[in-house]
C-alpha cells in the first residue's frame, strides 16, 4: 500500500487506482485521457489543506482538473472560472442537487470558484462532472 504523503516516492497511475479501490477512478482517468489527448500528472503537493499525492489533467497548458486520493473515492477539483461562469450556471438546473449546492457554497475569489466534488459513483455526479470539464475544455 502506498503512503500518499510519502514526497519521496512518487506512485504509478495503478499503484493510486489500488490506494483508493474504487473502479470509478479508473473509469474517469481512461474517459479524460480519451476525449481530450490528456495524459494524468501525477504531482506532490506541499499545501497544507491538502498535502500529498494528486492527479491534475491538463488540455493545453489549462487546466481540465485535480483528481484529490481518498480511500474507496476521490475529490475532484474543477475550476469555474469568469469564462465558464455563465455556462456552468445555465447547465447548474440540470445538475445534482449536490453539484448545484456545492456550487452555491463555494465562495468566489478573483472571478474563480473553486468546486471540490467527491466522486464514489458513476452515477449522476459523475455525468455532472463530465459536463464541467467539457466546459473547461471549450474554454
Amino acid at each position: 500500500m502506498i503512503d500518499i504523503k510519502d514526497r519521496n516516492y512518487c506512485p504509478t497511475l495503478d499503484e493510486i487506482g489500488e490506494y483508493i479501490k474504487n473502479p470509478v477512478f479508473n473509469k474517469l482517468c481512461a474517459e479524460i485521457e480519451t476525449k481530450y489527448n490528456s495524459k494524468a500528472k501525477i504531482e506532490y503537493s506541499s499545501c497544507s489543506l491538502e498535502r500529498g499525492w494528486n492527479i491534475k489533467y491538463k488540455k493545453s497548458r489549462k487546466s481540465l482538473c485535480t483528481i484529490y486520493l481518498r480511500e474507496s473515492y476521490f475529490t475532484v477539483m474543477i475550476v469555474v472560472g469568469r469564462k465558464e461562469k455563465e455556462q456552468v450556471k445555465s447547465i447548474l438546473p440540470d445538475c445534482t442537487v449536490e453539484l448545484q449546492e456545492i456550487y452555491n457554497q463555494t465562495k468566489e475569489g478573483n472571478g474563480q470558484k473553486w468546486l471540490m466534488i467527491d466522486l464514489e459513483d458513476s452515477e449522476n455526479m459523475y455525468r455532472d462532472i463530465l459536463r464541467l470539464i467539457e466546459i473547461r475544455n471549450m474554454r
